[in-house]
């Protein structure tokens, strides 16, 4: 099983959200982490809010990967969320977002923090990825892209 894969479970995977700012995105993200995983929704928030304030997290091409650490957070755990609409996001391109995903990992875990960053920034460049996760019809689809090596 792959790295995102380990950190991304089905549940995780939510396609088509009706999303109209960057706020109500990390809201949407710390209701279903919430919902999912245990986690405060008011601190997965806060914690991708705060990172978000250092500069965006937009990578360009409509992806975004929000990410943070926080004491709360036991093991890293992600979450995938398709935009029905493209949300702004102040990306490098310019561009609104429709693909987010959304990492959280504790505070002392750097070294697997930018391992996952890095394997995400890795599969969001590829164009094939991109428009695979944009036609995808089912969170297990999703899944299955994110655990292709």
């Amino acid at each position: 099983m792959s790295l995102i894969a380990e950190i991304l479970p089905v549940q995780h995977i939510e396609l088509d959200v009706e999303i109209s700012s960057k706020k109500r995105l990390f809201e949407e993200i710390g209701a279903l982490l919430e919902k999912e995983s245990g986690l405060s929704g008011t601190h997965v928030f806060e914690c991708l809010f705060q990172r978000e304030k250092l500069g965006s997290t937009g990578l360009g091409q409509g992806v975004a990967i929000p990410h943070g650490r926080h004491a709360s957070v036991k093991k890293a755990v992600g979450a995938f969320i398709r935009c029905k609409e493209p949300v702004a996001f102040d990306a490098a391109d310019g561009k609104p977002v429709s693909l987010v995903f959304a990492l959280l990992v504790p505070e002392n875990a750097t070294g697997e923090h930018l391992e996952v960053l890095s394997k995400l920034a890795g599969k969001f460049s590829s164009k094939s990825v991109r428009e695979a996760l944009m036609s995808a019809q089912t969170p297990e689809e999703v899944s299955a892209i994110f655990s292709a090596e």
